[in-house]
């Protein structure tokens, strides 16, 4: 197994990069699915993240498929034990918010879907503003109690409610939340980086930072170029990322990745995964190409000065 690292002030020992979830039963069928998942483990990767919301976007889903492709996945290799599955709740069709019984009712249905009697780590996936916090995190206290996971996340959470959550906690005596997973990468960095930011708050919290969208919605791995029309990019995070700024930081990840002889999707990787405060950046992949940059992002090791280097070309980046 790659060097693992703890999740915040939990006991969970993850592989510096998350296997994302969000593909599996959309863009790659379940044997493709299975196949990353073996690929990943066989080089000593341990973190799978999904969310019972994935992929209910796709025609035809109702979401839960990425959750029932992994619990397929954990019955026929019965690895169980060797890997740490976080999953979240909120953003399923029938099952959106945070409300207590919603929680509760999800839990149990990712569990069956999962195929396992616990997960490692659930997360709140969006705040709620139309559930009472105290609610919410009761709700997250109970599940915890009950042993269907170990401990508790939070994703895309504002850092004041982050405080509030946290306070909330410690007034009830309950376990706090260890994880924080933030929208956080080399061309998108003002969410968490700066004074009173999300990764200050986490800091103050002991919550370790598990960013997603790491490449940048692909952008970070060279598959656009200059003069893409934005009418061709595949969402609106990528239209943003079509000035001369972020593709300069593409072509230095381009010159630093022939260097070390990989892709530069592992190079931008290896650059988040070593920023202060976080602990395992999530990347997906539907293909055995695309598993391969994550796989050598779980062991690269950059230069102090290629790490600066790009640090400098993405101050330039951030609008």
């Amino acid at each position: 197994m790659a060097a693992t690292r703890t999740l915040g002030s939990s006991d969970l020992a993850v592989s510096p990069i998350g296997l994302g979830g969000n593909v599996f039963g959309w863009t790659a069928d379940e044997p493709a699915s299975h196949r990353i998942l073996d690929a990943y483990v066989d080089a000593g990767g341990n973190f799978i993240d999904t969310a019972d919301g994935y992929s209910h976007w796709a025609q035809g889903h109702v979401g839960g498929e990425s959750e029932a492709v992994i619990g397929s996945w954990l019955r026929s290799r019965g690895q169980r034990d060797d890997v740490v599955i976080a999953t979240k709740v909120s953003t399923k069709p029938d099952r959106r918010g945070l409300a207590v019984d919603n929680i509760h009712t999800a839990i149990d249905e990712s569990l069956d879907r999962l195929q396992t009697d616990h997960v490692d780590l659930y997360y709140a996936h969006f705040d709620d503003p139309d559930t009472p916090l105290e609610e919410t995190v009761a709700a997250f206290e109970a599940v915890r109690a009950a042993g269907k996971t170990r401990y508790v996340g939070l994703s895309n959470y504002m850092p004041d409610r982050i405080e509030e959550w946290c306070a909330i906690a410690a007034a009830n005596d309950f376990a706090p939340p260890v994880a924080l997973q933030p929208h956080y990468n080399l061309l998108h960095r003002q969410d968490v980086e700066g004074p009173g930011n999300r990764g200050e708050v986490a800091a103050a919290h002991h919550l370790g930072l598990v960013p997603y969208f790491s490449l940048a919605s692909g952008f970070l791995t060279g598959k656009y170029l200059p003069g893409t029309d934005s009418a061709s990019a595949r969402s609106g995070w990528v239209k943003d990322y079509l000035r001369p700024e972020c593709f300069a930081v593409v072509d230095l990840l381009r010159q630093i990745a022939d260097a070390h002889a990989v892709a530069p999707a592992a190079v931008a990787l290896a650059w988040l995964r070593d920023r202060p405060g976080v602990i395992s950046p999530l990347a997906s992949a539907r293909t055995d190409a695309q598993l391969g940059p994550i796989l050598d992002a779980l062991s690269l090791e950059l230069a102090a000065e290629e790490a600066a280097a790009l640090t400098r070309a993405s101050d330039l980046a951030q609008v």
